[in-house]
């Protein structure tokens, strides 16, 4: 088995250095990455987890997985950038925050009345709305957002839909939300 995985590790590396790009290489190692790959594929090859009929599966597969160990890893940084954000923004109140995330205009008056209609719909918000919104605005996951809440994540993504569509019902965009 690992003499199969060998073979075909130039390729698993090829695919890591292509999926992280240049603004993940200096935090992660291609190198690093495939050995990881090689270690589940050689973990589920031994268990019998994977059922790999040809050559051309075992690449997929490792792409796959490698596609998704730089995916983690991209969330995990950008989250982490998040939370130092907020942390240094953490006088700013959320109208600011909500105002620094979704809207880049240099316009005065086009800010001013943004703010007015965010005014508007954080006065709509329940409290317990208002907390799901800082939360994620900290950077939280859902699921990490439902454990703080003592709630069930099920219930809260489809809270948090239903707030995106009011957001978005008023023009706002919700992608941080």
């Amino acid at each position: 088995m690992s003499a199969l995985i060998r073979q075909y590790e130039p390729e698993v590396r090829r695919a890591a250095r292509l999926f992280l790009g240049p603004s993940l290489r200096p935090y992660l190692d291609s190198i690093d990455i495939a050995q990881s790959v090689n270690f589940i594929l050689a973990q589920g090859l031994q268990s019998r987890k994977f059922d790999i009929a040809s050559p051309e599966k075992l690449v997929a597969l490792a792409v796959t997985l490698v596609r998704r160990r730089v995916s983690r890893h991209w969330r995990r940084l950008r989250r982490q950038e998040r939370v130092e954000v907020s942390s240094e923004d953490s006088g700013i109140d959320l109208v600011e925050r909500l105002a620094s995330e979704a809207h880049a205009s240099d316009d005065p008056a086009l800010l001013a009345e943004y703010h007015d209609q965010l005014d508007t719909i954080l006065a709509e918000l329940s409290d317990i709305e208002r907390e799901i919104v800082e939360l994620r605005l900290e950077g939280l996951t859902t699921a990490e957002v439902a454990r703080h809440l003592g709630a069930d994540p099920a219930v809260l993504r489809v809270r948090l839909s239903r707030l995106r569509q009011r957001f978005y019902d008023r023009g706002f965009l919700s992608d941080w939300l």
